[in-house]
């Protein structure tokens, strides 16, 4: 096994919270050059699917607040909107599970092995399912937080643990509620804490560009905001992505001895052999 030291994207080791942190930026980092195109599509995709629930809703960029007499749909538009980014998240943590793989066992995965044999099918249809609860959730308001801080390890389990489709959910859940809820409760951290960025960088360019006058933008606000929205959020979701990865496999080191199980693997053993988790 190559020696992964303190440096490394992921070390073989029970995290702290920061150190969480800090690997699954160090994970984006490595894997950029394709989770953030693929984060450009989704996002802009999501922008042009929330646009009609916008207009019905009467919400005005680039803030998007609710009419008075529309809060019905406003309501909708939020639950819709959590469940494509959560969904998008999970389409995007295939690839970053496996970059988060090759990583603990002190390598960067390249482009064309985070597509192979990636099981792709059950990975969009568990992301949709993914989404769904998410908006269902949303719906019923505070249950949003529970259906998003559970479901975080649903792909890097299906992507990295190799189990079938199946289990998928039933270990997710296990995995969540583990060292007290940890996971979930880090990963609505890691949430809270990326759309706080979000926010800053999405009204601070809209305002920045008023208060320069270089023209005027009304005429150019649906066009403006979907861009910076679009562009703000092509990253946030590559680093969420990123950090269910490391979380899924720091999850494992802690609660199950994964490191322990790396430290003691034969030489030779095939990487998805290491990470698969024995059934």
């Amino acid at each position: 096994m190559p020696d992964v030291g303190p440096t490394a994207v992921l070390p073989r080791r029970p995290l702290t919270v920061g150190e969480l942190l800090d690997s699954a930026v160090l994970l984006l980092r490595g894997q950029a050059r394709l989770l953030v195109p693929l984060g450009v599509l989704l996002a802009l995709g999501e922008q042009l699917l929330l646009q009609p629930l916008r207009a019905l809703a009467g919400t005005q960029p680039p803030e998007w607040f609710p009419d008075d007499d529309r809060f019905g749909w406003y309501w909708l538009l939020l639950a819709v909107g959590a469940g494509t980014e959560a969904a998008i998240i999970a389409v995007l943590g295939n690839p970053a599970a496996r970059g988060a793989g090759a990583a603990l066992l002190g390598r960067r995965a390249r482009v064309r092995e985070l597509f192979r044999d990636a099981r792709w099918p059950a990975t969009l249809l568990l992301a949709a399912v993914v989404g769904l609860t998410v908006c269902l959730a949303g719906l019923a308001g505070p249950a949003w937080f529970i259906g998003y801080g559970l479901l975080g390890a649903v792909v890097p389990v299906l992507a990295v643990d190799r189990v079938p489709a199946y289990r998928v959910p039933g270990r997710t859940l296990r995995l969540a509620v583990r060292a007290g809820g940890r996971a979930g409760a880090i990963r609505l951290l890691g949430y809270l804490g990326w759309w706080l960025v979000r926010l800053g960088l999405g009204l601070g360019l809209w305002y920045g560009l008023g208060l320069l006058g270089l023209f005027d933008l009304d005429p150019w606000a649906l066009p403006i905001a979907t861009v910076t929205w679009a562009g703000v959020n092509a990253i946030a979701y590559p680093a969420l992505a990123c950090l269910d990865a490391v979380l899924h496999l720091e999850t494992r080191m802690r609660t199950e001895g994964l490191d322990i199980q790396l430290s003691r693997a034969p030489a030779g053993t095939p990487e998805p052999v290491l990470l698969a988790v024995r059934r």
